[in-house]
Parts: structure tokens; sequence; C-alpha cells
């Protein structure tokens, strides 16, 4: 089996600490309000996870909740600052510019402060007694963002005593930690919630996405007024981690609204504008120059690279302030419409986030997802695989894409460049499913399908939530929800295919052996045990077979399927599992 990644989880001896875990692992499962809750309240007001409501119905369309994102963004400042500060005369400076609404600090390459002022002229007054910073030999170019840093006029006069200021975390928690949640659970059900709730986006986190969208958008207005940049992926789809990569969306629509300005007598007055062949010329030269100005005058903004003879153009950089891997995108508006119906999906079942979470966990885990782009499997195909599965469940957990757009009315009705991305988005007019199933065996038979799913000749699309003969050649075929003639992991080689394959079968070994051997004190068990260095570790004959371990795992699924549902028994009358291959 393929070599796994770093950072990878190790087993760990839990003794005296299992008490005190377990009790934090309760407040953490405790809080009000469920999974779906959570999500309900993260598509009303930003795409992060807190509790909320149980009303199945948004009070609020996500367009309306991107565009009040962006209007806190843009009255939120950037600050760097020293080390020692103190919080209590920081936020009285700040407050003569105006009342502040928030603020938090987080840490990276330095201290920082996000902090939101209550109306935006606060932001200019600041602007307004900011200076340009001499550099020595050095020259600065004279940028005026919302992006400062913080200086001590006299640092040697603050206390000696004075203490750091508490910082927001804006990574995932350590391997250790996680393994100790997991562990110190009373039911797989809880790992997987647990893990959801572990990982999950925070608030501050979503905060500070929106803030990086709108300094990037102040950039880019210089050339475009009125345009806008947003979040897109994971970062607001619902399924996004602490840490993941913030995928940037430049929207020029509203700039073509302006021309829908009543007209005056008989006259129509017009933009005069540079004409070019195409679309994606118009895309390649405006991310080119928007490139250019992150690179030369961002700041923070580092290792920028231009991608435009991709299939779709993007600049790709690193905001260093925030942290954050990004990518700059523009005319993706298909890629806006998967987005919400992401939304959609994860709101409709609690169980939807908390399963889609566990998979690319443990396929980050294995090496079989990367930051990396190259033959690999994407989050975005995990999470198109694990809606496909819930649309497989008897009864299904998900609707098909396609009874989504039978239930769309006239409101609804969304055309893009030629592709029809109609489906209802009023979550009262969808049936909620009767099934019942624990994450548990959810997990467990999502590993037995596609450990046994034919790949050679089947595609995965979830309009139609069936398996169809695949229209190519490519190792694995899923149909993109609205492009429907892409197939989204074309990239997709067959050795990384086969991979996935065994590492699913020996998942689904796994956890269906421990249905007798619950945890023990101190061993791993459930999503813990799928979690360590190699799960074909922990069941000692594996080695000692002769032939293939996906060939051994298969025809143990295959026993197991079969002594389900025909019950045999041997001459003592226990159930007789062939483990023979």
């Amino acid at each position: 089996m393929a070599a796994r990644g770093v950072g990878l989880l190790t087993r760990l001896s839990l003794g005296a600490q299992r008490n005190q875990v377990q009790r934090a692992l309760r407040r953490l499962l405790s809080c009000p309000g469920t999974v779906a809750a959570d999500l309900r309240r993260e598509e009303q007001f930003s795409g992060s996870a807190e509790t909320g409501s149980e009303d199945r119905i948004p009070k609020k369309r996500f367009s309306e909740v991107q565009e009040e994102r962006r209007e806190q963004a843009q009255r939120t400042v950037l600050i760097h600052c020293p080390n020692k500060i103190s919080e209590k005369k920081f936020l009285q400076y700040l407050s003569q510019h105006g009342p502040v609404n928030s603020h938090f600090f987080y840490e990276s390459f330095g201290l920082y402060a996000v902090v939101e002022f209550c109306q935006k002229e606060s932001v200019a007054s600041l602007q307004s007694v900011t200076r340009t910073p001499s550099r020595g030999a050095e020259a600065a170019i004279p940028f005026r963002s919302r992006y400062f840093s913080l200086k001590l006029r006299n640092p040697s006069s603050q206390p000696s005593e004075q203490s750091s200021v508490q910082c927001s975390n804006q990574s995932s928690p350590s391997s250790k930690k996680l393994f100790e949640l997991l562990c110190c659970a009373e039911s797989v059900d809880d790992q997987l919630t647990a893990l959801l709730k572990t990982f999950q986006l925070t608030e501050e986190n979503t905060k500070l996405r929106y803030l990086t969208c709108s300094l990037i958008e102040d950039i880019a207005a210089a050339y475009f007024p009125g345009c806008a940049v947003r979040p897109f992926g994971s970062s607001v789809n619902s399924f996004g981690k602490l840490g993941c990569d913030l995928d940037m969306f430049l929207d020029l629509d509203e700039i073509g609204n302006f021309s829908a300005q009543k007209a005056s007598g008989n006259f129509l007055m017009e933009f005069q504008v540079k004409n070019v062949p195409s679309e994606r010329i118009v895309t390649q030269k405006i991310l080119s120059v928007i490139g250019e100005c992150l690179d030369h005058f961002g700041p923070g903004c580092v290792g920028v690279q231009k991608i435009l003879n991709a299939r779709c153009p993007l600049v790709r950089f690193s905001h260093q302030a925030s942290g954050f891997q990004c990518d700059l995108t523009t005319n993706n508006r298909i890629a806006l419409k998967v987005l919400s119906c992401f939304i959609l999906y994860g709101a409709l079942d609690s169980r939807v986030r908390a399963l889609v979470f566990s998979i690319r966990c443990w396929a980050r885990v294995h090496s079989l997802t990367s930051s990396i782009p190259g033959a690999w499997i994407t989050n975005f195909s995990l999470t198109m695989m694990v809606i496909f599965f819930l649309q497989r469940r008897s009864p299904p957990i998900l609707p098909t894409l396609d009874s989504l757009k039978s239930l769309a009315d006239a409101e609804d009705k969304c055309i893009i460049e030629g592709h029809n991305c109609t489906f209802v988005r009023d979550l009262n007019k969808i049936k909620p499913s009767g099934n019942t199933e624990s994450l548990e065996l959810l997990l467990k038979e999502f590993f037995e399908y596609f450990g046994n799913f034919a790949f050679n000749k089947n595609s995965i699309n979830i309009r139609q939530g069936g398996e169809q003969n695949k229209p190519e050649s490519s190792p694995l075929h899923i149909q993109n929800p609205f492009e429907t003639s892409l197939n989204i992991s074309k990239n997709v080689s067959q050795s990384q295919l086969q991979k996935f394959v065994e590492l699913a079968r020996e998942s689904a070994w796994i956890l269906h052996q421990e249905v007798k051997e619950r945890q023990s004190s101190n061993q791993p068990w459930g999503l813990a045990t799928l979690l360590l260095p190699s799960v074909a570790n922990n069941i000692s004959f594996v080695k000692k077979r002769k032939k293939p371990a996906s060939e051994r795992i298969k025809n143990l699924l295959e026993s197991i399927k079969s002594s389900s549902t025909e019950h045999p028994t041997d001459t003592n009358g226990k159930r007789a599992v062939n483990t023979q291959a």
C-alpha cells in the first residue's frame, strides 16, 4: 500500500486523561442546537457553523448573507500589532475614530487584530491619520489599504508585567487532541459529530476570510469600480475546515447593471470599451492585470502565480497576514451555483456535513487528497460521492438534483451560458427524508459501497442519483452537476483510484470487525482506528495472506453481506462467516 502523508495520527496512551477528555467532549457535543440547526444558522449568517434555530426555513438567501458579510468586511480593518500590547489602550485609541463593534486577535507571522467598526466612516478617519512608513534606503509604494501596522512610540515605557492578549485559534487542532476526543467518545456517531465541531470554520475565521476578499476587492476596484470579490468553495459551502484554502470570485456583473439606468429622452449613453474575440480572453486579460497589481502593490500578497491557460484561468497567491492560500477567478458563475447547491444539500439533513467532514479527513490522512494539483481525488469529488451515496439509500436521504429542479418555480429559474442551473431554493418545499440510519452505519456502508463500485463502467451523477454507463474512458467519472458534459474527476489516475478502493475496502472491514469489539480503555476504535497511519496495521493476519489485500477484503465483504441476508449457522448455533480467501 502506498506510503501515507505527513501529520498522521499515532497511538496514544490515554490513561488518566480519559475522564478529563470525556468531560471536554461532552461539553463539545452538548452545545445547544443540532448540526442541521448549525448549518441553517450558517446559511443565515456566514457559512460558519454555530448553534441556531431548528426552523427548517432559512430566513435569508445566501446572496443576502454574502452582501451583509461584504458590507461588514468593508467596515473592518486588519492591524499588525506589537507582540506586547494593552488591549484596553488599543481599543481606546481606535475608538477615537468611531465605536468598535467587535474585534479579535490571532497569530500569523506575528500578532494581528481584526477590528470591525460600527460605521464605514471610521475606516476613512483612521486612514486619514495613517502615514506611509519610511524605510531608509528602501522606497515604499504609497498604497492606502485597510491593512495597517501599529507601532509604539516608546516601547520601553510599556509595563514589563504586561501580558499578551488572548488570541483566537485559526488552525485545526493537533492530531493528539483530535485523537483523544475520538477515543473518548461514546459512539461512532459522537466521533463523527465531534470531528465536525472541531474542524468546522469558526465565526472569527469566516470574518477573516471575508475581510481578505474585501482587501483584494480594494485593489481590483482601482480598475473596475463597483466590482465585488466574494469567497466561494469550501470557505462558504458549509464543508470547509479550519485551514482550508480561500477561493475568491471577482464578480463584475454589478458593473454591467449600471447600464440598467433609466434612459433620458431619446438618448442612450454607452461607455467606450475595448473589444476582444472571446469571454475567455477578457478573463485572461483582467486576471493578468489584477495579478500584476497584487504582486507589485498588494500588501502581504506573496508568491503570486498567474495560471491563465487553465480551463478556468486563475491567479494564485499567499496572503501572509491571514495565512490563507488564495485562488482568484472571475466569470465563474456556475461555480457559485454549485456552491448554493452544496449549501442546500448540507442544510437538508444533519448527517450530511458530519459524513463529508469524516470522509475528507480520512482521505487527507491517507494522502488520497493533496493541496498540490495532480492526479489526486479532490475534496469536490469526495463531496459529490457522499451526496450520490446518500441519494442511493433506501429511503433516500438526499433528493436528486433533477427532483430539486422539478420543485423550482419561476423565481428559481437560472440559465448560465446555456446551462440550466435551476433548482428549488426554498427548503420548505422539499419533503424531509424518512431515513433514520445512524452515522456509524452510513460510514461503514459508504466504504463498502465504493469499495465495490464498478468504476470501470459506471459514472457518478447527482442529477439522477443512479449508476449509469460512463461516456468516456477516464478511471473515475463524476459528472459536473450543471455542465453535464464535463467530468470533474478527469485528473484522477488509475493508481490513485485503486488506492482509494483498497483503503475503502479495508476501512469497511475494520468497522465491520469492531461491531463486537467496542472501545477499550487505551486502544483506538471506530473512526480513530481509520485515521491511524495504516488501517492494515491493526489486523495482524493481513500480511500473512498470500492474495492481495484488495481481493481478500472484497471476498470478506461479500461473505459478510451474504451471511447477513441468508443467516447461515454452524453446528453450535453461531452465525458462520467465511473468512477464507
